[in-house]
């Protein structure tokens, strides 16, 4: 999976990540969050078989996201950009080449939930044809308490019916 310049760097690229990938995956995000995955829920992904993409520039690992597949739904588990290099659209183009990649692959519909605080992601999910269709009432750890996550979808456009 490769996407040059989709909404991003011109000569950042998305590529599959492994296992090899962890050490660069679990630095980013132990700085993008303040409860972050465990490495062992990471090389869980891998093992169960869920599709771990990231972007990188320069040899650089920037940023990762985490994508489960169930029937012809995908639910975007973990999206996080590197916190010194946001805002430079590595995550907008990181999305772009999941979403395609799911639509090739004849998923109908992409689902993620998003600290309701997130605006800047909530606004790139917005502004990539994301709608609100629910919420998680305490849904992140946060401090001493929870937060709520917003509930988004995205419908995709599957592949053309021959016979239409």
């Amino acid at each position: 999976m490769s996407d040059g310049g989709a909404g991003g760097c011109p000569d950042a690229r998305v590529r599959g990540l492994t296992e090899a990938d962890l050490a660069a995956i679990m630095d980013i995000e132990q700085q993008g969050y303040s409860h972050p995955w465990s490495e062992g829920v990471f090389r869980d992904t891998f093992r169960s078989g869920y599709r771990v993409v990231g972007v990188e520039q320069a040899g650089r690992l920037e940023g990762y996201a985490v994508l489960a597949t169930l029937f012809d739904e995908a639910h975007l588990l973990n999206l996080c950009i590197r916190p010194a290099s946001r805002g430079r659209g590595y995550a907008r183009q990181l999305l772009r080449a999941l979403l395609a990649d799911a639509a090739r692959h004849g998923l109908q519909r992409v689902v993620l939930e998003v600290r309701v605080s997130n605006q800047p992601a909530r606004r790139l999910y917005q502004d990539e044809g994301f709608i609100v269709v629910g919420d998680r009432p305490g849904y992140y750890p946060d401090g001493a308490g929870r937060e709520d996550a917003v509930v988004m979808a995205l419908g995709l456009a599957g592949p053309a019916d021959p016979t239409a």
